[in-house]
């Protein structure tokens, strides 16, 4: 038995009609009546019982087309779900970011993806430092990431989708928590929170101080943002931390800008190899994301400054 053969029939049974059903498959009375004979032959069965005026089901006919039809939408609905996946339109994708993205760009591409691709789901790993996003998509365990660059292997490609300065949290009753910009050379007699030594925002921190003409003293290290503000509360020491962390409000700290900040680069990351519609798709919408007015992760990159693909 075919597809094809079971629609004709189903059609047939609907209508009760040999003519209305031709009619309505856009094809002439008699290779539509073989075609059901040839199904009863098949089959071993009849499945209709045929008069002059009209056409009735058998019992066996009636088994057909009540499972006919279930059959015929699973394949419509197969089809549809198919050509989706194809599209890029659903899926799973698994997605790091970095602690700093947790609170500014991440709310919004979650609720963006909702709105736009409904028939994505996101396994977010959140937290995580470049080097180890790297690995994650090398090793298959992670399909897109929101990193700081650079990165080290060329397994990885990225595109930066926004820069941001740093600023620096402060605890609220330090004196250099007034409504005014801080100077780096400002910070040489505090004591640091700062982010391992193997990321990004510890490297470009560390730089800061040293064009500054001091060394940072390292008070605590902390690997999540979240840990790492929670100690400048409690006067633990300073942290030197992207712009967009200013959306996490905690009481005890406060922000301020720090003079002639450098920008500091955020860009979504896949492995190279992959040509998945779904992701590129996803990459699509972080930088839709980035571009819409009020976005908190910093400064979209117009398309004439995006990062070139390695060669």
């Amino acid at each position: 038995m075919e597809i094809r053969q079971l629609n004709y029939f189903i059609a047939v049974a609907e209508e009760r009609h040999f003519g209305r059903a031709a009619k309505r498959l856009h094809m002439a009375q008699p290779p539509l009546s073989q075609q059901i004979r040839q199904l009863e032959e098949q089959l071993g069965v009849r499945l209709l019982d045929r008069t002059t005026r009209r056409v009735d089901l058998t019992a066996a006919g009636q088994v057909l087309l009540d499972r006919g039809r279930r059959i015929i939408n699973e394949i419509e609905a197969l089809k549809a779900d198919v050509y989706q996946v194809g599209q890029g339109a659903t899926g799973v994708l698994r997605v790091g970011f970095s602690g700093s993205a947790t609170y500014g760009v991440m709310p919004r591409v979650v609720r963006w993806a909702k709105e736009t691709m409904p028939g994505l789901s996101l396994a977010l790993h959140g937290e995580m430092l470049t080097p180890a996003m790297e690995e994650g998509l090398r090793e298959h365990t992670l399909d897109a990431a929101l990193l700081r660059p650079p990165v080290a292997s060329a397994d990885v490609e990225y595109r930066v989708v926004a820069r941001e300065p740093l600023v620096v949290a402060l605890p609220s009753f330090s004196a250099l928590a007034v409504d005014l910009p801080v100077a780096v050379h400002e910070l040489q007699d505090q004591e640091f929170i700062t982010y391992p030594p193997d990321s990004v925002l510890y490297r470009t921190a560390a730089d800061l101080c040293r064009q500054a003409g001091f060394q940072p003293r390292i008070a605590q290290v902390a690997g999540e943002t979240s840990t790492l503000l929670s100690f400048v509360a409690a006067g633990g020491g300073v942290a030197v931390v992207p712009a967009g962390v200013r959306a996490f409000q905690l009481e005890g700290v406060v922000y301020r800008d720090i003079e002639h900040s450098p920008q500091i680069e955020l860009a979504v990351a896949w492995r190279r190899e992959d040509r998945s519609a779904l992701l590129h798709n996803f990459i699509d919408l972080v930088v839709d994301v980035q571009a819409a007015p009020g976005s908190p992760g910093g400064t979209p990159v117009p398309p004439a400054q995006e990062r070139p693909a390695r060669p």
